[in-house]
């Protein structure tokens, strides 16, 4: 395979055009993200059939759109492993995410080849690679790069290329494709990617379920996306959660009270940070009570069903391993709960292809209809009438 280095636009378009007529392309990406908000991109590597070449985003003399107009087209499959934080930077460069993709880790799931499995992991199974990682924490702004650190970036696709036609031909034999969608769906969703400051409260983890405190949470997180954005800077270099969490709780209504809290560090109400987050506060307590944010009432869970549970996690093992499928794409511990509790909960596990191999026989375990029992060191799944 030919491995070049393209610094220009001419290179860029002389190569995108040739990529343009093959069935499909592996796409990675190197960036930095430590120091600012939004990544830097620094380098795009994609492998077509026959060549291969790692794209300086950095170069002085390179204008982008070639690249970006290939990513855009729909008649090009374009492969990733892990694909969400690349997919990401596409959809922030052109608006739109570089459909039809296909995303080597989530099949790997389906696969048999357990939950998130790493790059360096399938290669070695599927192609019997060896990956050099120790490039893996370079700094991809500085120029130039090393030889072995071009080498290290175009492994990243050309090993990608037998990787996912391997599990392309597993999927089709076991007629498994359509597993997939779900999971694909996430990362083809617009939404994934949406850095909406008026959301950003969303990631922030707490217990409260107080309105009025979600309202001020809300409008003081959108605060610090807006001023991380503008900035390009990290979130937290602007105020850590824990601060925006406690003024939420507190309620400041001075600069000085914001000073006593254990959580705001002084430099992050320095200069205009300090009014413009009990501004923030402000509109939060104004915020009127049919405007709050809501929250769903989760109904007390019967007791007792710890036992019930842990016989569907049991099921959910021999299922996976009977069919060579990682267990977090068919149900996590609180789905498992759900179904413990209600034989019509709202979970995955309960429909389409999941409810085939593991929801119906999680609801005939639950009524008695099934029993679990271990044959030597493996499970078994016996029909209660007819003992098989």
């Amino acid at each position: 395979m030919e491995i070049s280095t393209i610094t220009n636009t001419g290179e860029l378009e002389a190569f995108c055009a040739r990529q343009r007529a093959v069935n499909y392309i592996t796409v990675d990406t190197e960036f930095l993200r430590d120091r600012t908000y939004w990544p830097q991109l620094c380098l795009v590597q994609i492998a077509g059939p026959h060549e291969a070449a790692a794209i300086d985003t950095l170069a002085p003399d390179i204008d982008l759109a070639p690249m970006d107009s290939l990513m855009t087209d729909r008649n090009l499959l374009k492969v990733f492993h892990a694909g969400r934080q690349d997919v990401e930077i596409f959809f922030h460069r052109m608006g739109s995410i570089p459909e039809p993709l296909f995303d080597t880790q989530v099949a790997a799931m389906v696969c048999g080849f357990g939950d998130q499995v790493g790059y360096e992991a399938l290669v070695s199974k599927l192609v019997g690679a060896r990956i050099d990682k120790s490039s893996r924490f370079t700094d991809w702004s500085k120029r130039p790069l090393s030889q072995k650190q071009l080498k290290y970036a175009i492994a990243d696709v050309t090993h990608l290329r037998p990787a996912y036609e391997k599990l392309a031909a597993s999927l089709d034999k076991s007629g498994r494709t359509h597993w997939l969608d779900q999971e694909m769906g996430v990362l083809m969703n617009p939404e994934t990617y949406r850095l909406d400051p008026e959301y950003a409260w969303r990631r922030m983890k707490s217990r409260n379920k107080n309105s009025r405190f979600h309202a001020i949470l809300r409008e003081v997180a959108a605060w610090r996306e807006r001023e991380a954005q503008t900035r390009n800077v990290p979130r937290n270099r602007i105020i850590r959660d824990d601060a925006i969490l406690e003024i939420a709780a507190q309620i400041p209504t001075s600069v000085e009270s914001l000073r006593n809290m254990r959580a705001v560090s002084k430099g992050s109400i320095n200069g205009d940070a300090g009014t413009a987050i009990l501004e923030a506060v402000t509109r939060g307590q104004r915020i009127p009570e049919s405007e709050l944010p809501a929250f769903e009432r989760t109904p007390p869970r019967p007791s007792g069903l710890a036992p019930v549970t842990d016989l569907l996690k049991v099921l959910l093992k021999h299922v996976t391993e009977t069919h060579n499928v990682a267990p977090r794409l068919i149900a996590n511990s609180d789905d498992l709960e759900q179904i413990a509790a209600d034989d019509n909960a709202d979970v995955a596990a309960l429909k389409g292809w999941r409810r085939e191999i593991f929801g119906e026989h999680a609801l005939a375990l639950k009524a008695g209809r099934v029993a679990l029992t271990a044959d030597g060191r493996r499970t078994r799944v016996i029909d209660i009438e007819t003992g098989t």
